[in-house]
């Protein structure tokens, strides 16, 4: 198992399951110190340090998982930033380190990585947003959502005679640091919160483990006839609109 953003959130919870349910993992992050968290008293996880957006990783980072285990049968494209900003005020070297990170590195990760994916391999980009109403002050970050779920459909299609599939597990909002990473303040992430709350009709945040456990059962053999699809795990929100 090959997962992006192991560091932290989703990530974590995933490459914990994972290995918790015997599988062992790589995981890759920009920070030594998150990645020994999410590895600590699991003997399974490995770690390696990387910035996924910069033009070398994908080779470093397949060639430690190759090293590591010979073959790749899972690749979960989970590493993310976001950087919020209204039209008007967006940056174009923040919205390119978004691009690069969101949507380039999952591209180029993945194409080091189809020489090593056997029949039964499976590839799961984390995604996010639907494409079919806006989202306020992130056009960039879900644009690069909806990218990759595009990816998905099309990845579906081109490595299924090969016996890959590719799904998208699409989280709604869940409880991460990704906003605190992006700087927002505190206060803000909890007025947000409880914004957020208000329109999901399960009425919570999700907490990673429950989008770790799609990731995880979605790449068991029993899931083998599932592919090309978007498994959205938002509590209702997408279907309220």
């Amino acid at each position: 198992m090959l997962i992006t953003g192991g560091g932290t959130g989703i990530g974590r919870a995933t490459a914990q399951r994972f290995a918790d349910a015997g599988a062992e993992v790589l995981i890759v992050g920009r920070t030594a110190e998150r990645l020994a968290e999410t590895a600590e008293g699991r003997p399974r996880i490995r770690t390696f340090v990387a910035d996924v957006a910069e033009p070398d990783a994908p080779d470093d980072v397949v060639a430690a998982a190759v090293e590591a285990f010979g073959r790749i049968d899972v690749l979960v494209n989970n590493a993310a930033i976001t950087r919020p900003a209204p039209l008007g005020a967006i940056d174009r070297k923040v919205a390119e380190e978004q691009l690069a990170t969101n949507l380039l590195a999952p591209v180029f990760l993945t194409q080091h990585a189809l020489p090593h994916l056997e029949t039964g391999a499976a590839i799961v980009n984390v995604t996010s947003n639907p494409p079919h109403y806006g989202w306020r002050d992130n056009s960039v970050y879900g644009s690069t959502k909806v990218a990759l779920d595009f990816l998905t459909h099309t990845w579906a299609v081109e490595l299924a005679q090969r016996g890959i599939r590719v799904l998208s597990v699409a989280p709604g909002i869940t409880a991460t640091p990704v906003l605190s990473h992006a700087g927002v303040p505190e206060e803000r992430i909890v007025a947000m919160g409880k914004e957020l709350r208000a329109r999901i009709p399960l009425g919570r945040i999700a907490q990673p483990g429950e989008i770790a456990w799609w990731i995880v059962n979605a790449t068991r053999p029993e899931a083998g006839y599932l592919t090309g699809t978007i498994i959205r795990v938002d509590g209702g929100l997408s279907a309220a609109g």
